[in-house]
C-alpha cells in the first residue's frame, strides 16, 4: 500500500500543468484527542492521495494542523471526507486570498508530539479555557479602544513583511519564544487592558489565549480564523483594513498581499522589498528578503560565497554537501551576520 510520495516536485509540477485544473489552497486545524496518530495519519494519506491532495499536515495526539492544495473539481469530495470524521465535521476552512496551483507539490503528513511546537506542559492548565473569538468587525472595534493591546503571535520574519497597525511584534524566532516575553512585557496590564492576539490562521492563538488566561490575564481575545479569515471578511463586507503589508504563508507562495504597503526592506541593499526567497545554494537555503536587483547581482543567493558555489558544476556542489546537514541558521530567517541591513540580536 502506497503511503509516501512517488513523484518528485518537478514531476508533480508538470502533472499539474498538464491537468489544466484549478487548485484551491486552504488550511484548517482542530484540537481533538487522537488515540493513534500513526493510524490516523495513514488513513488521511490514503484518502487524500486518491483525491490528488497536496500539502503539509501535522498529526498529534492533540489534533491536526493542515495546509493543503486541493483540485477544485474534487473539493466537494474532499469536504465530504472531512465531514465523515467526527471532530472535523463542519470545520472552518481558511481559503487562501491569493491562489497558486503550485502552492504545494507533495503530500506530507507527519506525526508530531504537538501540532504546533509551543513548549508548554498542557497538563498544567486548562487548554479549553480559551479567549473570546472576534470576527473582523469586532476586532476592528475592540482594537480602536485605548485600553486594548494588540499582539502578533507570529515570528519576526512573518511580522517583518506585514502586521496590524499598532501591534506589538515580538522579536522572536519561534512561537514558544514569544510566550514568556509577552507575559513579562505585559505583566502590569493583566487586569486593566484588553489583550487581543492574532496569527496566520488562528491555531497559535488557540493555545496562547488559554495560556495567558492561566497566567492571570483577565480580558483575553483572539482573532478568529487569523489574518486569512480577517482579510476575507474585510473584502466581502467592505470593512476597514487595519492590516498593512503581506501575510507570510508556509507554502511555495510565501506570502499573500493584504494591502499594497511595502513595509520591509531587502536584506542585502536595504531598498523597499517584501519578497522572501530561499538561497539557491542547497547547502545554505537561508530564508531572507531579496529585491530583484540583488537577485540578479547574487544569482538568487544570500552572499557572494553562495553565488560562487552554485556556479560550480553540480557534481562539485554535491561533493561539498556530502555528509553535511544544513545548520539551524536556515531558520534564522534573515538574521545571518552577512546580511548587513539586519540588526542581529
Amino acid at each position: 500500500m502506497q503511503l509516501y510520495n512517488t513523484l518528485s516536485a518537478q514531476q508533480r509540477a508538470a502533472l499539474i500543468d498538464a491537468a489544466g485544473e484549478e487548485r484551491l489552497t486552504l488550511s484548517f486545524y482542530a484540537y481533538a484527542h487522537i488515540d493513534s496518530p500513526e493510524v490516523f495519519r495513514d488513513l488521511l494519506f490514503i484518502s487524500w492521495n486518491a483525491l490528488d491532495v497536496l500539502g503539509r499536515i501535522y498529526v498529534a495526539q492533540e489534533g491536526v494542523n493542515a495546509q493543503l492544495s486541493v483540485p477544485a473539481p474534487k473539493f466537494d469530495a474532499f469536504k465530504t471526507h472531512l465531514d465523515s470524521i467526527d471532530f472535523l465535521n463542519g470545520i472552518r476552512l481558511n481559503i487562501a486570498i491569493e491562489q497558486d496551483n503550485k502552492s504545494f507539490l507533495k503530500l506530507k503528513i507527519k506525526v508530531r508530539n504537538k501540532i504546533v511546537a509551543d513548549g508548554l506542559n498542557d497538563d498544567s492548565f486548562d487548554v479549553t479555557n480559551k479567549g473570546v473569538h472576534l470576527n473582523a468587525s469586532e476586532f476592528n472595534k475592540l482594537t480602536n479602544q485605548e485600553n486594548t493591546i494588540v499582539v502578533d503571535m507570529r515570528n519576526h520574519y512573518e511580522s517583518e513583511i506585514g502586521h496590524f497597525e499598532g501591534a506589538i511584534t515580538p522579536d522572536v524566532d519561534t512561537f514558544r519564544d514569544s510566550l514568556p516575553i509577552i507575559e513579562e512585557d505585559l505583566a502590569e496590564h493583566k487586569e486593566d487592558k484588553n489583550l487581543v492576539m492574532y496569527c496566520t490562521g488562528g491555531i497559535r492563538c488557540e493555545k496562547a489565549s488559554a495560556y495567558f488566561k492561566h497566567k492571570g490575564f483577565k480580558n483575553v481575545y483572539q482573532l478568529e480564523g487569523g489574518i486569512i479569515e480577517y482579510a476575507r471578511q474585510v473584502k466581502n463586507q467592505g470593512l476597514e483594513n487595519k492590516f498593512i503589508g503581506k501575510n507570510f504563508v508556509f507554502d511555495e507562495r510565501r506570502s499573500e498581499t493584504i494591502s499594497e504597503d511595502v513595509i520591509a526592506r531587502c536584506h542585502q541593499c536595504g531598498s523597499p522589498c517584501d519578497t522572501h526567497i530561499n538561497c539557491d545554494n542547497e547547502a545554505c537555503h537561508l530564508l531572507f528578503i531579496q529585491c530583484p536587483s540583488c537577485a540578479e547581482k547574487f544569482d538568487n543567493c544570500c552572499s557572494e560565497a553562495c553565488a560562487e558555489i552554485i556556479a560550480l558544476p553540480e557534481a562539485e556542489q554535491k561533493a561539498l554537501r556530502k555528509g553535511k546537514q544544513n545548520s539551524n541558521k536556515i531558520f534564522k530567517k534573515g538574521r545571518a551576520h552577512h546580511l548587513k541591513t539586519i540588526q542581529n540580536p
